[in-house]
C-alpha cells in the first residue's frame, strides 16, 4: 500500500473536520440536498461524457492510487546481468529455465520472444506498441478523474444557483432564507472538497504511476534487446544504469 496516497488523504480530511469542528460542529455541514446534486450530478455527467463501461472500468484503477506493483529498476538491473552472464556461458535458450520464476507477464513476454529466435528490432517493435496502449489506458484513466474533477465545482456553482433561486423566492418567510443559503453554500463547499481532494489528485497519482510503470518497461525492453544481441554483461549493466539516477547507480563489476 501507498503510504503517501493513504497519509495525505487522511491528513488532508482530518485537517478539514478539526476545522469544521472548531469552527462550531459538523452538523451544520451535512446536508442531504447538496450532496445528491454534487455527487449525483457529478456521476451523471461523467457517464454522459463517457461509455458507462469506462466509468464503471475506471473504478478498477482506484486500487492503483493506493497500491503499487511496478518492480523497481533497481531490482531488475541484477537480474538482467544475471540474464546476460547465463546467456553468454549456455545460450539464450538457457532463459527458458528462469521463465518460471519471473512474475511480470511484460518481462516474461520479452524473454519469450527471445527465445523463440525473433529478431531484436522485432521484438523492439511489438513491446514498445504494447507500452503506447498501456500508456493510453493510464492516461485514460487520470482524463476521467480530471473530468470528474471538473464537474464537481460546476454542480456545486449549480447547486449554489438552485439555492439561490430558492432563497429569493422566499424572501417573505425568513425561516426559509437559512436553508436556502445553506445548499447555496453547502454543495460549492462540497463540489469544491470533491474535486481538490478526491478527484484531481487521484488522477495526478495515476499519472505519477503511469510514469514510472512506463519507465520500467522501457528498461525492461532495452535488457531484452541486449540480451537478444548476446552483450557483455557488464555493457548490459552500462545501458540498464542509465535509466536510474545517478545517486542509485551500482555497480557489480567494481
Amino acid at each position: 500500500m501507498d503510504i503517501a496516497t493513504v497519509a495525505g488523504i487522511v491528513s488532508a480530511f482530518a485537517l478539514v473536520f478539526v476545522a469544521i469542528i472548531l469552527g462550531g460542529g459538523i452538523g451544520m455541514f451535512i446536508d442531504v440536498q447538496s450532496l445528491l446534486i454534487v455527487v449525483g450530478g457529478t456521476i451523471g455527467a461523467t457517464m454522459i461524457n463517457y461509455p458507462l463501461k469506462d466509468v464503471l472500468g475506471v473504478f478498477k484503477v482506484v486500487k492503483n492510487v493506493f497500491f503499487a506493483s511496478i518492480p523497481s529498476a533497481g531490482e531488475l538491473i541484477p537480474r538482467f546481468i544475471d540474464f546476460a552472464g547465463k546467456c553468454r556461458r549456455e545460450g539464450v535458450l538457457a532463459l527458458e529455465g528462469e521463465l518460471k520464476n519471473v512474475n511480470d507477464p511484460f518481462l516474461v513476454k520479452g524473454l519469450q520472444l527471445t527465445i523463440d529466435g525473433m529478431e531484436p528490432e522485432s521484438i523492439r517493435d511489438l513491446l514498445e506498441t504494447e507500452i503506447d496502449f498501456i500508456r493510453d489506458r493510464h492516461q485514460f484513466g487520470a482524463e476521467i478523474f480530471n473530468t470528474m474533477g471538473s464537474f464537481a465545482p460546476a454542480m456545486g456553482m449549480i447547486g449554489t444557483l438552485i439555492g439561490l433561486v430558492q432563497m429569493l423566492q422566499s424572501m417573505e418567510d425568513p425561516s426559509t432564507i437559512g436553508p436556502a443559503m445553506a445548499v447555496a453554500l453547502l454543495t460549492t463547499f462540497y463540489g469544491a472538497i470533491m474535486a481538490n481532494l478526491v478527484f484531481i489528485p487521484m488522477a495526478g497519482k495515476l499519472k505519477t504511476r503511469s510514469k514510472e510503470e512506463v519507465l520500467v518497461k522501457e528498461l525492461i525492453v532495452n535488457g531484452v534487446i541486449a540480451l537478444a544481441v548476446g552483450e557483455n554483461p557488464r555493457i548490459v549493466e552500462q545501458k540498464l544504469n542509465a535509466f536510474l539516477p545517478p545517486s542509485e547507480r551500482k555497480s557489480q563489476f567494481e
